[in-house]
């Protein structure tokens, strides 16, 4: 026997429960799994948010400041530093002569960190600031930075991924772990593995991999997923679709059993 089910949000939040119209009946004297089918969803999740995107600088060695807020949204380096121009531009902010940004970041690949170069003497950069995006690019607030004129490598690594992993959970099932602990996870996937905006079609390879259902009626499932650190993904009510299979545990005995009966009449 087997059952298989789709399951999708119905609002923004990617923790919903599917109530059944009619609810699963597994036998008593029966052992169940399931396993994960498939899982469709945008890569649309945010690493600006309110929490990590405000830019201050100054234009005049610190007398004065401005505070630049990005959108909240899902950005590459080259992004970032895009918006930040763009938002300076409309401050006026840049060379009218040349018609470009006195402040620009940049990669530095092998080391995996960024760079943020100022042409303008005047300028400075304060990375200590509440909800910067110091962090983000791996200048420590730690450290109280504020960078001045010229060529300025950040302390760490740039950490503009957040979300390493996500895990799917779904409360019909046990047996799953991790990190030592008991979980709910029925499958994890890299969601990096597409560019943001992008649309991530997961199927588990090579093989499905089945977990014990943990019980005999099921009326209501929920799904939630959730990142390496236990947190809610945010998708910004971006669909997500997932689909479930439920079979009955194959008795192996029993068919070696059945196995040998067939092969008996040629013995």
């Amino acid at each position: 026997m087997k059952i298989t089910h789709i399951l999708s949000n119905k609002t923004c939040s990617t923790d919903f429960e599917t109530t059944l119209n009619s609810p699963i009946q597994l036998l008593q004297n029966k052992e169940y799994e399931a396993a994960l089918l498939s899982i469709n969803l945008y890569n649309s999740i945010p690493n600006i948010t309110e929490n990590n995107n405000k830019f201050k600088y100054s234009t005049d060695n610190g007398s004065t400041w401005k505070t630049i807020s990005l959108d909240k949204g899902s950005y590459e380096l080259q992004a970032i530093n895009d918006e930040i121009q763009r938002q300076m531009i409309a401050n006026g902010d840049f060379d009218s002569e040349k018609n470009e940004a006195y402040i620009s970041i940049s990669p530095h690949i092998s080391q995996l960190k960024s760079v943020l170069q100022i042409s303008n003497r005047s300028y400075l950069v304060d990375f200590s600031t509440v909800n910067s995006i110091g962090v983000t690019l791996g200048f420590s607030p730690a450290a109280g930075v504020v960078v001045g004129y010229g060529y300025n490598i950040s302390q760490d690594i740039v950490d503009i991924t957040k979300v390493n992993l996500v895990l799917v959970n779904t409360d019909i099932i046990s047996g799953s772990y991790v990190n030592g602990s008991a979980s709910s996870a029925i499958y994890s996937f890299d969601p990096n593995k597409v560019s943001p905006g992008y649309k991530i079609d997961e199927t588990p390879k090579p093989s499905l991999i089945y977990f014990p259902v943990n019980r005999k009626i099921i009326s209501k499932i929920r799904v939630w997923l959730t990142d390496q650190d236990n947190n809610p993904i945010d998708l910004r009510c971006e669909r997500v679709t997932v689909k479930l299979q439920i079979r009955e545990v194959e008795n192996i005995e029993q068919q070696i059993k059945n196995a040998i009966k067939e092969l008996i009449p040629y013995i």
